[in-house]
């Protein structure tokens, strides 16, 4: 696929994309005539950038932890660095406290869903009763 259907289909901006290529997070293959052919599994790969960008990740550790984005149980560090372990482990605990926060504010916000429904039915129940009296 060509890049355009690629930002379509994953509603990454096309310059966004050629980013990520310069940064080595995607490798389109180059045809004869030059232009970049995205392979199919370059869809599932943009998204997981984009949900790690959005998580606080920069692209320069996102290159480093490409090796186990697709398949964390093979994964093999020859040669593991201590600082970028150190970072891993600090970005992971800002995701599980982000998580935590929107887990809270999703929960408030079933909540007084809950309670709009329930006012909702209350008002119904009242108006129903009082049409028939």
């Amino acid at each position: 696929m060509r890049i355009g259907e690629l930002a379509h289909r994953t509603g990454v901006p096309t310059r966004m994309l050629r980013y990520y290529e310069e940064q080595g997070l995607i490798t389109p293959r180059r045809l004869d005539n030059g232009y970049r052919e995205y392979d199919e599994r370059l869809v599932a790969r943009v998204h997981q950038i984009r949900g790690l960008l959005d998580s606080g990740i920069a692209t320069r550790i996102i290159g480093d932890m490409l090796p186990c984005l697709t398949d964390t149980s093979g994964t093999v560090v020859a040669d593991p660095d201590p600082q970028l372990r150190a970072t891993l482990v600090e970005q992971r605990d800002k995701m599980i406290e982000r998580i935590t926060f929107l887990e809270r504010n999703r929960d408030a916000l079933t909540r007084y869903i809950g309670a709009m429904d329930s006012a909702s039915t209350d008002t119904r129940s009242t108006s129903t009763t009082a049409t028939s009296h």
